[in-house]
Parts: C-alpha cells; sequence; structure tokens
C-alpha cells in the first residue's frame, strides 16, 4: 500500500524528462527508470491497475519512496538510466546475461607505437578492435604468428633504460629506446590492421612460399606447420556466411518461452558474419518489445563500436530515440529499422532461430540442474526429517594459524546451488592471537543473527564438526534469537551428520544427491575461509618483511601489496615493474629487487632489529 506521503510527493514532481529510482525499505535502489515526464511516468506506479505487469506489481509492494534526477533532455535521461542501471543493479530491471565473452583483437592505434593483443572488453580508447571472434585458439595462434614475423613490441609499458629479452632474441625493434622510428613501426601496424580487415598482405603471401619450399624440400612437418598458419588466418578471415550487402550491422533476434528469454545478437563486419553473443533474461512478465528495448540500452550503451545499421525483429517505442543517440555517438547517420522482406529479413529469421535453439539448450540445461539439485533438496529433509525443505542453507567455517589472523567465513546454498553474491567473510575481534572456537563461533552468530536484520533467515543450519562442535555452537545460535531453524553438524571422517535432538548419528550412503550436497556446502565454507585467512596471512608477512627496507614506508607497501598481491609475484617483477607502482621510484625498487636477491645471510643481516 502506497503512502499518502508518497503519494504527495508523487504529485508535486516536475513534468520534465528525467531519471526516477525507486528505493526499499532499506533505501536500496530496485528500480532505474527513464521519463520525458517524471510525474505522469511515476505516477502510474502508485496508480491502482490491476492489468500491470506482475513484475511492477512485486516492486511495488517493496517500493517506499522514489528519488528523481532531472536532466535536459530524453537523450540525457537515457544515457543517466544506463549508467545508474550498471552501477547499481537493481533488483527489477532486467539484467543480461551472456553465455561467454568472445573475445576482440586490439590494435592500440592511438599510441605512438602500438601494441596487438587480445582482450575481451571494448573501451571508448581511440583503438581498433576486430571480431568477435568464435575460435579462440585461432586468435591465439594467430597473434603469436604476428609476433613472429613483425617485430612488434608486447611490453606495457615503455619507461625502460634499455632494452629487454624481446630485443635481443630479435622479436622486437625496441622502439622503448629509440632503435625504431615510428614511421616504420607504423608500416607494420598498417599490414595487421589490413590482415585483421580481410585483404591481402605480404605476410600471406611469405608464409605460402615457405610452404611450398618446405614441401619440395620434403619438409612436410614445416610445410604443415606453415599449412596450419594459413589456415588459422583463414578462421579470422572467413566468410562464414555472406550477406549481399557490404558495410556493418548488428541484427537482434529474440525468442521467449515461460519466464525466460533470449536475445541474439548477430555481427556483420563488411559484409561478413563474424560471430554472434546470446544474452539470457528472466522477463517476470515482460513483453518481447521491452526487453528488446532494455537490451539495446544496456548493450550499445557499454560497447565502443557502433554499426552503421541495427536490425530490429519489431518496432521499439525508442526507436526515434536510439537513432539519435547512435548517430551522436558514432558521429554520422545510422539506420534503425525493422526489415519486412528480402535478406534482412532472413538475418533476422535466422538471428531468431538460432536465439530459440540457445533457449531450448539453456531451458533443458537449467531443468537438469533443477531436478538434480531440488531432488537433492527434498531427499535431504526427508532423511533429516527437517520441518520444511531446507531452500536456504548457511554453513559456517573458521581458519586460523594458532590464533593468528583468526576468520570465519559463511556460504549459502538457494536451492541446493550456490548463491555467491550472499557469502560473507568475517575476521574476528574477540580471538585474535589466542586460539578459541568457542568464542569464535559466537562472535560469528552474534554478528550474523544477533545484529543484522536485513539477511532472510535460513532454513537449515550447517556447522562443520562432530557432536561436540553441534552442542557447543547450538547454545549460542538460540542465545541470539534463532529458535525455529534446525542446526546440523557433519564430520569428515566417516561423513556422519549429527542433529540437534538425536543422541545417534545419521549415516548418509555414500554417492547419494544429499550427502554429497552437504559436502559441496561444507566444502564450500572451508575454501571461503581458507582463502581469506591466507589472504591476510601473505599480507601480514609481506608487510612485516618490507617494515624493514629502506625507503619503503607505509604508503608504499599498500601500493605494492595492492599491485601484486603476494610476495612470490613481487620477487619475480623487474625493476621497471616494480618502478611503475604507485609512489614508488627507481631507487626504491632497484633497492627492493636487489633485497629479493641477497643471500639468506645478508637478508637476516638486513632484517635484524
Amino acid at each position: 500500500m502506497v503512502s499518502e506521503e508518497l503519494l504527495e510527493k508523487v504529485s508535486h514532481l516536475p513534468t520534465t524528462p528525467g531519471v526516477y529510482l525507486w528505493h526499499d525499505k532499506y533505501n536500496r535502489i530496485i528500480y532505474v527508470g527513464k521519463a520525458i515526464n517524471l510525474r505522469n511516468r511515476v505516477r502510474s506506479y502508485v496508480r491502482q491497475d490491476a492489468n500491470r505487469a506482475p513484475k511492477v506489481t512485486a516492486m511495488m509492494r517493496r517500493a517506499v519512496d522514489v528519488e528523481i534526477i532531472q536532466t535536459k533532455t530524453e537523450m540525457e535521461a537515457l544515457i543517466l538510466e544506463n549508467t545508474l542501471i550498471k552501477e547499481h543493479h537493481p533488483k527489477y530491471n532486467i539484467m543480461l546475461r551472456d553465455d561467454k565473452t568472445y573475445p576482440y583483437i586490439k590494435v592500440a592505434v592511438q599510441e605512438d607505437f602500438p601494441r596487438v593483443y587480445m582482450t575481451r572488453r571494448m573501451e571508448r580508447d581511440g583503438a581498433k578492435y576486430f571480431g568477435p571472434f568464435t575460435d579462440v585458439t585461432a586468435v591465439h595462434q594467430v597473434l603469436k604468428l604476428l609476433y613472429l614475423y613483425y617485430p612488434l613490441r608486447t611490453c606495457r609499458s615503455m619507461k625502460v633504460d634499455r632494452p629487454c629479452l624481446q630485443y635481443h632474441m630479435h622479436y622486437c625493434e625496441a622502439p622503448c629506446v629509440g632503435l625504431v622510428k615510428a614511421e616504420k613501426y607504423r608500416t607494420y601496424i598498417d599490414e595487421v590492421v589490413q590482415l585483421f580487415e580481410g585483404k591481402h598482405t605480404p605476410l600471406l603471401d611469405t608464409i605460402q612460399k615457405k610452404m611450398e619450399d618446405a614441401a619440395e624440400q620434403l619438409k612436410f612437418e614445416q610445410a604443415a606447420r606453415y599449412r596450419d598458419q594459413l589456415t588459422s588466418i583463414g578462421k579470422i578471415q572467413e566468410k562464414q556466411r555472406m550477406v549481399t550487402q557490404r558495410g556493418d550491422l548488428d541484427v537482434l533476434g529474440i525468442a521467449m518461452e515461460g519466464n525466460l528469454a533470449c536475445v541474439q545478437l548477430l555481427f556483420i563486419r563488411g559484409g561478413r558474419l563474424l560471430g554472434r553473443e546470446n544474452y539470457f533474461v528472466n522477463t517476470e512478465g515482460d513483453e518481447a518489445e521491452i526487453i528488446m528495448t532494455e537490451f539495446i540500452k544496456q548493450y550499445y550503451g557499454s560497447t565502443t563500436f557502433i554499426p552503421k545499421e541495427l536490425l530490429l525483429p519489431m518496432e521499439s517505442s525508442e526507436q526515434q530515440l536510439f537513432t539519435e543517440w547512435f548517430t551522436d555517438m558514432k558521429g554520422q547517420n545510422v539506420d534503425i529499422s525493422v526489415p519486412q522482406r528480402g535478406y534482412k529479413k532472413d538475418m533476422i529469421n535466422m538471428a531468431h532461430e538460432n536465439a530459440q535453439t540457445f533457449l531450448n539448450e539453456r531451458r533443458r540445461q537449467w531443468q537438469h540442474e533443477i531436478d538434480k539439485t531440488g531432488g537433492a533438496v527434498k531427499r535431504l529433509a526427508e532423511v533429516l526429517d527437517l520441518p520444511r525443505l531446507p531452500e536456504r542453507m548457511e554453513c559456517f567455517d573458521i581458519s586460523h594459524t594458532q590464533g593468528a589472523e583468526t576468520v570465519a567465513s559463511m556460504v549459502v546454498f538457494e536451492g541446493g546451488k550456490p548463491a555467491k553474491k550472499e557469502y560473507r567473510r568475517f575476521k574476528l575481534k574477540t580471538t585474535q592471537g589466542k586460539p578459541d572456537d568457542f568464542k569464535s563461533m559466537a562472535e560469528i552468530m552474534e554478528r550474523r543473527y544477533g545484529n543484522e536484520t536485513d539477511w532472510p533467515m535460513p532454513d537449515l543450519i550447517v556447522i562443520d564438526g562432530g557432536k561436540g562442535q553441534l552442542n557447543a555452537a547450538l547454545p549460542l545460535i538460540r542465545q541470539v534469537g534463532v529458535v525455529d531453524v534446525p542446526v546440523i553438524s557433519l564430520a569428515k571422517r566417516i561423513e556422519e551428520v549429527f542433529v540437534e535432538g538425536k543422541s545417534d548419528s545419521i549415516i548418509l550412503s555414500h554417492h547419494t544427491p544429499e550427502l554429497q550436497l552437504l559436502q559441496q556446502i561444507r566444502d564450500e565454507a572451508h575454501r571461503f575461509a581458507i582463502t581469506y585467512h591466507r589472504k591476510l596471512r601473505g599480507k601480514r608477512n609481506l608487510e612485516s618483511i618490507l617494515d624493514h627496507i629502506e625507503g619503503i614506508g607505509p604508503k608504499r607497501r599498500q601500493a605494492l601489496w595492492k599491485e601484486f598481491g603476494t610476495l612470490e609475484k613481487m620477487k619475480e617483477a623487474s625493476v621497471e615493474e616494480l618502478e611503475q607502482v604507485e609512489s614508488m621510484n627507481r631507487k626504491s625498487a632497484q633497492t627492493l629487487y636487489n633485497f629479493f636477491r641477497m643471500s639468506k645471510a645478508e637478508k637476516q643481516e638486513v632484517l635484524r632489529p
């Protein structure tokens, strides 16, 4: 029920364009939307309407307040909406989940001496991106080939005093110290760009001749390697499906079934179909047009490449706005259309058919997982005689080294599967330096169940250990007010389960889904705890060593830890890499580099107080 205060607030909203943000009682943003008229748009949410979508109804049950941000134009509102969705990930906005991320090849042409490398993220940095490519192996092979035939730099930074090993091995001409002019280096880059654009380059002729010469000399293994190189290049330039019209265009296809939708995006570059990406969406009652519109906002709001043309499977209410937005981003006219016939309609149909295929496969996989995990949850409730299905299970584990760096983990399984966003880590305060599992458990239970009200209560609490650990934990759990949640423990030795109120343990059959589920949540809690403990221990050890090195103060220690994470990685770093760390200089980098290469006796002398 919407409060009178909120209704009053909505009635006085401005009629200008802008963005609105719905908040729940915990002040979390649960939905972000844009409007050309804020008052009218927000008023539609608080108005009683029996025909509105179930998702909107569910959202308004939780919404208690609305925040607005006014903009000058609807275009500004569109861009701001997209930015806020990516920042806050609201619960009731459509969120895209891609089945996989295909790689691109990046040529950093904005640099004086460009690098050529594979990336899975596109940025608006002035570089040229080619792809996406579906054959990752071919991408790696082609890049390896380019480094072999062209003296391209591979280093991230050129701030060095002398050439590296790549120069001495004749793989690089050392632009970092000025041994090659930018004009000559640019000729290599131009040929590389031509190669990825599908044009014939001298490299292809060179490899072809080497293959033929090797074959004439009966060096068939060498000839086969050159043949494989040509094949890899061919895959990168492959014309998978020709389009009758050259150009760059994207094609959208949508398939829907129940509460799940698949959006497929086909990439056509230079008249060739280079690849596709699939995104899965929980529709929650949304229509296909809404899903398509939200997809366009989110996808093209974060990509760097805007095609000359975008083909849609249906009309969108935002189509004209998208045309203006795309044109502004690309700097030239962009056509967004819904084809009705011809090859463009055929491309839409192909995208739809592929989306339907992926949707069917994904639903099949999900159903298999549901049957597997759901069966384990039901079976666990039966064998342990639980009052309800353990849809949400929480398991705790403690990790320390003789009381030092004592930490605890809480992992959560929902519906028999890990809910990693719900995981929590605790750096314990009461038992640092003195191991006491009882006090540690007391602190965990108080912090989890005594103070925190936002987290939902579990249906089952799992303790790692035997009967003793269960009897120790039970009073602590009940003491903080958790009285109706069953608590069990799982002992490692013979995997016996101890249940509250039962003197005898329950021995579950090995290889059964219910035991595997308990083992999985127990092992996951242990992994999560030990990972956190090792991280803190490594940081402590690292800082303790660095404390005694001249020129390495608190600020530099923190920066080194942030950059390398472990002592081993720091030891492997070169002077140049150490120098690149924030607040470090050449002298401190050299000092640290030399320290790691001292003998044991020399290090002890340095570390001696």
